[in-house]
């Protein structure tokens, strides 16, 4: 698998990235899931989230992707009523934020290592814990900092007709 996008998080300010995926778990628990379109082998999951914390509880604040009916995804198109947030409820478990220089890049999910990770510890959508983990110094100057992907395939996207067809 190659590298992913990551989600989007809105963290003093400034939108990083993140590796996890809690809108995972709400597609996982039944949660309406539309057929998104992966175009792009860095986005298998096709689509991306953005996040924020308030008041110690995760909120999903937006969503971007491509049905595979080729219309746009948002927000609406998963919680129906709800444009602008969700109260992400649904979500226990830890969103890792990796910050500083990259150490190692690793072709695969989000296993490249970063010199820090802020690990935010959530239950039923409320921020419980949270420290940041030390993976080591990065040598010199030079080298990504912050998450990102370092190549990716795009796929063209299907003609209307293409779609009818299937």
């Amino acid at each position: 698998m190659t590298a992913q996008i990551g989600e989007k998080w809105i963290y003093d300010g400034r939108q990083v990235s993140m590796c996890s995926e809690p809108l995972g778990d709400f597609f996982a628990f039944g949660g309406r899931n539309p057929e998104f379109e992966s175009n792009c082998t860095a986005l298998w999951r096709g689509y991306v989230g953005t996040w924020e914390i308030t008041n110690d509880r995760l909120y999903i604040i937006g969503l971007t992707g491509t049905l595979k009916d080729s219309t746009e995804a948002t927000l609406e198109t998963v919680f129906p009523g709800y444009p602008d947030r969700v109260f992400a409820h649904w979500y226990s478990g830890t969103l890792r934020i990796p910050e500083g220089k990259q150490l190692e890049y690793v072709h695969m999910g989000y296993a490249s290592t970063y010199e820090r990770d802020r690990l935010l510890k959530i239950e039923k959508g409320v921020v419980v814990g949270s420290h940041v983990r030390q993976n080591g110094e990065a040598d010199g100057d030079s080298g990504p900092e912050g998450y990102g992907i370092g190549a990716m395939t795009v796929f063209p996207r299907r003609s209307r007709e293409e779609v009818d067809e299937q």
